[in-house]
């Protein structure tokens, strides 16, 4: 009951959950946009279409497709962006590349300090001259 465990002190606590939240929030509002860009479509996919049946612009050709299509595949590139690229490649992925390379940058600084270190070995260990 009153036993030490591995708990992390508060303010880590609140540093994770802040963390959380902030990456919780960035991902609503992604889904958010990716909604909102559906919507748009849906009005401006019906609009295109209503401008060159009904109103008779351009009615010679059904140039509605092609700006419906277009529009699609954006928002196919949308939506792949949202559910499948970010999950993958979002704010985690960059900060374990980060770390790695991090590790990566000292172990090289290791190696060259060492090679400097043999290469003008210190025989004499500085003094310390208080005058």
């Amino acid at each position: 009951m009153f036993s030490k465990s591995n708990k992390k002190p508060q303010h880590e606590i609140e540093l994770d959950q802040h963390e959380l939240i902030e990456n919780a929030q960035a991902r609503i509002k992604q889904k958010k946009r990716l909604y909102y860009h559906f919507v748009i479509f849906l009005i401006g996919s019906v609009f295109m279409i209503v401008a060159n049946k009904f109103l008779k612009y351009g009615e010679d050709y059904n140039w509605f497709i092609w700006g419906i299509s277009f529009w699609s595949f954006l928002l196919l590139l949308h939506f792949i962006n949202v559910y499948f690229v970010d999950p993958f490649l979002g704010k985690e992925w960059e900060r374990k590349q980060r770390e790695k390379l991090v590790a990566i940058q000292k172990k090289r600084i290791n190696k060259i300090q060492l090679e400097v270190e043999k290469e003008y070995p210190e025989d004499i260990e500085p003094e310390n001259n208080i005058n």
